[in-house]
């Protein structure tokens, strides 16, 4: 084995100092059964795990360590565990997303206070991947990102089912009687078979597969299964891996850079994944300081085929995409094609062109070939501007009803989404088909959080009339698994006096997605006119960590960070008080 001791490391400021502070440090490291050899300069990794079963999708993690662990001493490094918050979206209120800043916030101070010269994510929940590598940037020590893997395909009576996709299924059946309670109740265990995250592209998968595609993650560990054993074969590949990367000062600025971005959002475009990795991408871009906006989105995208044939856009799921090649599979058919740039380095110490090199396509129903794709280029995420939204809204076109790109009908305005909740089933609700339906003060500030709640279902009498979809517009967020002919991240939102605080039952929305255009058909004076009758809501929150987050998030278009965290701080600590 490589003699990996280096008594320059940043954790021999803790282990290798003299008299007292050494002292200190060592001996109650000791209380572990650790010898004393392990602290002779070879490279201490932390295993950041955010297991918990209050996140579901997290809760195999620990499992997860174990084998990281094994790679770290294989290698010859110094393997400690801790943990972080874990951001379930599934559980927490009023969203996860509230908390994801929080999280990593978490993640960068304690990567930066303890004895560490590299850390291993370890997430699974779509909010903790994003948290993780921004806190990771923050600090820029080598990093390399393991996520939990999608759980199993669900199956129910014959059928595949996605996870959050069929929810908004089933919801849709029990309304119109094609499902019994009964029924629902027992397809929800068939939904969630095994441990992992959505197996769905949703936004967990989707995120997997994004850290993938900027570098921070080995090829091909985003589409394991959880419980495939070769989940754990990559989890110890990982842990052997941020050995070398810290004797490579391999740290994410190398990694994280303007050309790996661009490789995320068109592989993003190419899987169908979801809106979402807008503002997680922005946000970590912001870490960086890489320039990143949102009109990027879609321009980079518009060039670019979705590929992979997954819900909510398409029929497969991830357990499929796995055995069709995975995401080293889509990216080599990007690159083939001229889309992808080859050069980044990776986690790996290669580059995208390298890691790539040996993929192969295997089932090309699930992963398209670029000359005859799932859908056609131009049908990835579309940025919207318009006098509805002045800094952008987001669409999702390969999820939304053809039909609907171009529509013209009049606003139906609900000042929350549990206002619309409380009579979407009344069926004297005045909508019909081409009513466009506004939910506000769903945004960063204003819910707060900016939940995923904007393709709030259908009312239940246009359901029963057979009605589909029908667009909505919404200062919120949509889950990866959703569908439907939504209109997202309307920024800036109402709560902060966007105009979509001036909308009014009646008034007429313009949607033209080939334009690029939202829009309220009133006129300039009207609007002005309301907007000085407009007054800001009270202020709700006057302590704790939601009064900080109203305080300092920022908007959509720039990700939904907090100001005080863009750009890097470094991995320096405050001195020493032993």
């Amino acid at each position: 084995m490589t003699d990996r001791r280096n008594s320059s490391r940043r954790s021999q400021a803790w282990f290798g100092a003299q008299g007292r502070s050494g002292m200190l440090y060592r001996s109650w490291m000791r209380n572990q059964g650790f010898g004393h050899e392990v602290f002779d300069g070879r490279p201490v990794i932390g295993i950041a795990t955010s297991a918990s079963e209050l996140a579901p999708c997290n809760a195999h993690l620990t499992r997860v360590a174990e084998a990281v662990k094994r790679g770290v001493w294989q290698a010859g490094g110094l393997p400690l565990q801790f943990p972080t918050m874990a951001t379930g979206e599934t559980l927490m209120r009023p969203t996860a997303m509230l908390y994801r800043n929080l999280m990593a916030m978490e993640v960068e101070e304690l990567i930066r206070a303890n004895p560490l010269d590299g850390v291993v994510l370890l997430s699974g929940c779509d909010k903790t991947t994003p948290a993780m590598l921004m806190g990771a940037a923050s600090v820029d020590l080598p990093a390399v990102m393991v996520t939990g893997g999608p759980m199993l395909n669900g199956k129910y009576r014959g059928q595949d089912v996605g996870s959050g996709t069929h929810v908004w299924k089933f919801e849709e059946d029990l309304k119109t009687g094609r499902m019994t309670e009964e029924e629902c109740f027992f397809a929800e265990g068939c939904m969630a078979r095994s441990d992992g995250h959505c197996m769905t592209m949703g936004t967990a998968s989707t995120m997997a597969c994004v850290a993938e595609a900027l570098g921070m993650q080995l090829p091909g560990s985003a589409a394991w299964p959880a419980v495939d054993s070769r989940r754990m074969e990559t989890a110890q590949a990982a842990g052997r891996r941020i050995v070398d990367m810290v004797d490579e000062e391999l740290r994410p600025s190398r990694i994280l850079t303007r050309e790996a971005f661009e490789n995320a959002i068109r592989v993003n475009a190419a899987i169908g994944g979801s809106t979402n990795a807008v503002i997680h991408l922005t946000a970590l871009a912001g870490r960086m300081g890489v320039e990143l906006g949102l009109d990027d989105f879609d321009r980079l995208v518009r060039e670019v085929p979705t590929l992979v044939n997954l819900m909510p856009s398409g029929t497969y799921l991830m357990e499929d995409f796995c055995y069709a090649g995975g995401l080293p599979a889509v990216m080599a058919e990007l690159l083939g094609g001229g889309l992808l740039h080859g050069g980044p380095v990776t986690v790996t110490g290669r580059t995208v062109a390298e890691n790539t090199a040996p993929a192969e396509r295997v089932d090309s129903d699930v992963i398209t070939p670029l000359h005859a794709p799932f859908q056609p280029a131009g049908t990835g995420i579309a940025v919207l501007r318009g006098n509805l939204c002045p800094d952008g809204a987001v669409i999702k076109q390969s999820a939304a009803s053809p039909h609907l790109l171009t529509h013209r009908g009049p606003a139906r305005v609900f000042d929350s989404p549990e206002a619309y909740h409380a009579v979407a089933d009344d069926p004297g609700l005045d909508v019909d088909e081409n009513t466009v339906i506004v939910i506000r003060n769903a945004g960063p500030k204003g819910y707060p959080g900016m939940p995923e709640v904007s393709n709030v279902p259908l009312p239940a009498k246009l359901l029963k009339a057979g009605i589909t979809d029908m667009v909505r517009v919404c200062d919120g967020r949509m889950s990866g698994t959703g569908y439907g002919t939504v209109v997202l991240h309307v920024t800036p939102e109402a709560a902060v006096g966007g105009p979509l605080a001036l909308v009014r039952d009646g008034d007429p929305v313009v949607l033209d997605v080939p334009g690029r255009a939202l829009r309220l058909d009133v006129d300039d004076a009207e609007l002005a006119r309301r907007r000085q009758e407009w007054t800001p809501p009270a202020e709700r929150y006057v302590s704790g960590y939601t009064w900080l987050y109203t305080q300092h998030v920022e908007q959509a278009d720039r990700g939904a960070d907090f100001g005080f965290l863009r750009g890097g701080r470094g991995h320096e600590v405050p001195r020493d008080s032993h």
